[in-house]
């Protein structure tokens, strides 16, 4: 199952802020809208004023059993009423990151960052989805989707920021922080 996100002129999402956060922006947009289908929908019509990111939700990776079980056990659902407020964080990690190996990247990830567990703290209040799409020759690697309520924007606020003070951060060569808010 994909997930395309396309930033254009219509969608359930408004967009409130856009901006780079290292590289190269998005080209701005007043609305978002999220696509989940067996395959990438194409513009009939491609705009100058639009973009798509498409990804997969895939397994876990980086985690052991304990961080695994600790994880669902606390994860949030997406689209709940609640969920008004929503960031889409789109990232490409640099060559350096990818030449590593997998236990080079778990230890950055976990051990030295904290990735998960710092995280863990911040659940179920915001809930939260990874998107893979290194392997589908865009412009990012991942694409996260983040939903929560207003009043957990500050604790949102305090995750972003604790994730980019990390040493996993440093191989971020490109990150884009897209908010939104829901139609109604």
């Amino acid at each position: 199952m994909f997930t395309t996100f396309r930033g254009g002129n219509s969608g359930a999402w408004q967009v409130t802020s856009l901006s780079p956060v290292k590289g190269e922006s998005l080209a701005p947009v007043p609305c978002l809208s999220v696509i989940h289908s067996e395959a990438i929908a194409l513009p009939l019509i491609p705009s100058q004023t639009s973009w798509r990111l498409a990804g997969v939700a895939s397994h876990l990776r980086y985690v052991g059993r304990a961080e695994k079980t600790q994880l669902e056990g606390a994860r949030a659902e997406l689209g709940t009423p609640e969920g008004s407020c929503a960031a889409l964080i789109p990232i490409r990690k640099s060559a350096a990151w990818w030449e590593l190996t997998q236990e080079e990247r778990r230890q950055i990830f976990e051990d030295k960052s904290h990735h998960i567990a710092t995280s863990l703290k911040y659940l179920p209040a915001i809930a939260r989805r990874l998107y893979h799409c290194r392997d589908l020759s865009g412009p990012f690697d991942f694409v996260t989707w983040f939903e929560y309520a207003p009043e957990h924007a500050g604790m949102f606020e305090d995750l972003v920021g604790m994730l980019r003070a990390t040493e996993e951060w440093s191989y971020v060569e490109r990150e884009v922080d897209v908010r939104v808010v829901r139609e109604d």
